[in-house]
């Protein structure tokens, strides 16, 4: 792999188990081999043969662009069937466990191999994997899975730079720098003093524990999307945005995927239907609706008379949730208007003719390929990201119909809600005005990807610094592997870890 037998430069990305971690870390993987590095992505062994069964990726490195990307997985220490996965105060440990002994054994083989690993990549959730770099003497960088403005509310209590709800005080407005004014169930759900998910606000944090230490964060964003948050959390932390991800304009037909589940054949069906005239219904591979909730759903989608592709996704075998049941004599009064899958082709669904809106809970990956499709969204957040997300989809990005506020609203929506929802987002002069908004977004995110746009910019800085840092290191002539990011015109004199230094500053000026 190289031109003139030269090794190309490789890096290894590292990805929390989740699909909603799983395709974002292989999305940049992709990008940065069509740039022409080697990347080899890795994740529990789990996970990769879910993977394999898709038919999503190969055993053997894929040519993508100007370079290639392999697998390797590792054997998180469990059975297959061990329950314990379910549970992250539990799973996150022994994933660092195992990992803190895989990877620096990986690392050291591949470097007697004659392809030694230049930078570690992880996803939230696996903050260790810095660790591991530093131990070993190799950068890290570090993919963050959300948008800008979660990214900042996340540091902002974590540091705790404002006032967020608590318990004397649990409905109190957050007020965040470069944000609009966020009610106190449009922060991450997971930051409420009463979340029932206190683990997955440990996980989440546990990210800013080690945040000096990634040279780079990249972040599935861009600049057009979010500016004014992203330019104050570049003044504290080496931020580069990166997204739409999905979007790879150098591999636009790459085969090697992510999915943990194969998607079932909807397009057929879909290319039967007129422009513009079903309505995609996804909650993603987390969410799990309430029985009754579902009903609802169900009910609004028939009496809306509207055409409908609606994902179905079981729910683990592990997990406690209950299977969901459509109601009685639904598909018969549907008829040839709706179709049932188990698990979609989204980006092409979205980026399909036929759809017209996508009835989504809003977590990042969705928002991101709806905002790139120009597809206009009826927001059913639940908790986390989710709440945040819908209130930019709606209020900021201004593509979106709210159906819900999340779990801290506690409330059935009942189905002339979601009647009212879907028809104000596929007919009139709403849903016009939604679709209209939609389109400069899609025009945004493809400039931003297209050569010299701004995601693009960053990915290439990105590669070329790690290229120079893997000769430094070669040549034995680094002097801090997990130093400031070079910003060509000066040195970046702050990371995240030196917050003391500037955030008073900062917030001053953006106040």
């Amino acid at each position: 792999m190289g031109s003139d037998q030269s090794p190309l430069v490789h890096v290894l990305l590292i990805s929390f188990p989740g699909q909603g971690h799983v395709n974002p870390l292989l999305r940049l993987g992709k990008r940065l081999a069509s740039k022409g590095l080697l990347v080899t992505f890795s994740t529990p062994e789990i996970t990769g043969r879910q993977m394999r069964k898709s038919g999503s990726i190969s055993d053997e490195p894929t040519p993508v662009g100007d370079g290639y990307i392999r697998f390797e997985f590792f054997e998180d220490g469990w059975d297959d069937d061990e329950t314990r996965r379910q549970d992250l105060d539990l799973y996150l440990p022994q994933l660092e466990l195992v990992g803190k002994k895989f990877f620096p054994e990986m690392i050291q083989r591949n470097a007697e191999n004659g392809q030694p690993i230049s930078c570690l990549i992880n996803n939230p959730f696996i903050p260790w994997v810095s660790d591991v770099a530093e131990s070993v003497g190799v950068p890290s960088a570090m993919l963050w899975v959300q948008s800008c403005a979660c990214f900042s509310a996340y540091y902002h209590y974590y540091h705790g730079l404002v006032p967020f709800p608590n318990e004397e005080n649990p409905e109190i407005d957050v007020e965040l720098p470069s944000m609009p004014l966020l009610k106190f169930d449009e922060i991450p759900s997971f930051l409420y003093p009463t979340t029932p998910y206190p683990f997955l606000r440990r996980a989440i944090l546990g990210q800013y524990k080690n945040l000096d230490k990634p040279f780079c964060i990249l972040m599935e964003s861009f600049q057009e999307l979010e500016p004014e948050i992203i330019e104050y959390i570049s003044k504290l932390c080496p931020i580069k945005t990166v997204g739409p991800l999905f979007m790879n304009p150098k591999a636009p037909n790459s085969a090697v995927r992510g999915d943990i589940m194969k998607a079932d054949d909807c397009l057929e069906w879909l290319d039967s239907k007129p422009e513009s005239s079903v309505v995609y219904v996804s909650f993603g591979s987390v969410v799990y609706l309430k029985q009754d909730q579902w009903d609802e759903i169900a009910f609004g989608l028939l009496n809306s008379g509207v055409s409908f592709l609606w994902v179905m996704k079981p729910p683990h075998k592990d997990s406690s949730y209950e299977v969901l049941h459509l109601p009685e004599g639904f598909l018969e009064k549907a008829g040839d208007k709706g179709k049932i899958v188990q698990w979609s082709p989204q980006e092409k669904v979205l980026a399909h003719r036929s759809t017209a809106c996508f009835v989504t809970h809003c977590g990042w990956n969705s928002t991101m390929e709806a905002l790139s499709s120009g597809m206009p969204v009826v927001c059913f957040p639940q908790w986390g990201d989710q709440v945040t997300d819908a209130k930019y989809l709606v209020d900021v990005f201004k593509v979106g119909v709210l159906m819900g506020r999340g779990e801290a609203e506690n409330r059935l929506i009942p189905r002339d809600e979601v009647e009212k929802c879907l028809l104000e987002a596929t007919v009139g002069a709403k849903a016009e005005e939604l679709k209209r908004n939609a389109l400069k977004w899609k025009d945004a995110a493809e400039a931003a990807v297209a050569e010299g746009g701004s995601s693009d910019r960053n990915v290439q800085y990105f590669v070329d610094e790690v290229r120079r840092r893997s000769v430094e290191i070669a040549a034995g002539k680094s002097k801090s592997v997990n130093g400031s990011l070079d910003l060509g015109e000066k040195e970046k004199t702050s990371n995240c870890g030196e917050v003391e230094k500037l955030v008073a500053v900062v917030l001053e000026t953006s106040a």
